[in-house]
């Protein structure tokens, strides 16, 4: 295993996002998503006041919701997870709040230890899934950006086919 190197300040020289950072602010997001969502349904079915939460939360969680498969299948491929590992991480996601206990135990065990393993200085791509990994950490902003506007598309699509019955 190599040495990571660092900046003045101790910043990774991949930057300051670790694999670790990155997938805990998807766990994360996804998991208020999840609140929202649920608390839109309580009012618009139990406590029959409101709909308006549904729409907001339901929104808001399936973004989050598309965001956190992406970031999920990202890690796995950069950190070598293997397919059970990605698999339960893309399940979490279905029940509700379990991003973030998934994101614990793949702490734990070291799932996302370190930098990123096909960062700069890394592990060279075996494969065109790590080739694509390896192009967007040495071009984060352009693969952000990229990000962003497929996981948007694939959102506003969704959005336009119709709500989940």
């Amino acid at each position: 295993m190599r040495e990571r190197r660092t900046r003045a300040g101790g910043v990774d020289e991949d930057g300051p996002v670790t694999p670790k950072t990155f997938f805990s602010i998807f766990a994360v997001g996804e998991a208020i998503t999840w609140a929202l969502l649920l608390a839109g349904m309580f009012l618009k079915y139990v406590t029959r006041t409101t709909e308006a939460l549904v729409s907001i939360g339901g929104a808001l969680h399936g973004f989050m919701f598309l965001a956190f498969v992406v970031a999920t299948v990202y890690v796995g491929v950069s950190q070598k997870w293997r397919a059970g590992r990605v698999l339960m991480g893309l399940v979490s996601a279905v029940i509700p709040f379990a991003t973030v206990p998934f994101e614990m135990v793949v702490t734990r065990r070291g799932g996302l230890a370190g930098g990123w393993r096909l960062g700069r200085d890394g592990a060279q791509p075996g494969n065109a899934a790590e080739a694509v990994v390896a192009w967007t950490l040495h071009r984060p902003v352009v693969a952000l950006a990229v990000g962003a506007v497929v996981v948007a598309g694939v959102f506003t699509a969704l959005m336009v086919s119709g709500p989940p019955v």
